[in-house]
């Protein structure tokens, strides 16, 4: 079993920027991929970005490429999300996940490619 516990959410102003971070279990980190999603009110889970085991690739939604960038120190067995250009859209509850692709796996956008889920933290962009 992967654990996952996201942290450094907060409160920040549009244009501003913010770290989030996941700390997962095991010595097994190096070999899932993780990912990024977030959640508003009355919405559905949405993907953000996702990083391969060794972080050779990246993927990003069109919403924040650009702005957001994803990275991971599979020493430390944490995965980053580096926000900036905050905007109030922005705001949400954003979850860490973890999952095992296989070569050539594509739509690895969708939240059922991943097997571990963290609680997710708040992230709120305000006007």
């Amino acid at each position: 079993q992967v654990q996952l516990v996201e942290s450094g959410g907060g409160l920040v102003q549009a244009g501003g920027s913010l770290s989030v971070s996941c700390a997962a279990s095991g010595r097994t980190f190096s070999s899932y991929a993780m990912g990024w999603f977030r959640q508003a009110p009355g919405k559905e889970r949405e993907f953000v970005a996702r990083i391969t085991s060794g972080g050779g690739s990246t993927y990003y939604a069109d919403s924040v490429k650009g702005r957001f960038t994803i990275s991971r120190d599979n020493a430390k067995n944490t995965v980053y999300l580096q926000m900036t250009g905050l905007k109030p859209e922005d705001t949400a509850v954003y979850f860490c996940a973890a999952g095992r692709f296989t070569a050539g796996m594509v739509a690895t956008t969708l939240p059922n490619r991943y097997d571990y889920w963290g609680q997710g933290t708040q992230v709120t962009v305000s006007s």
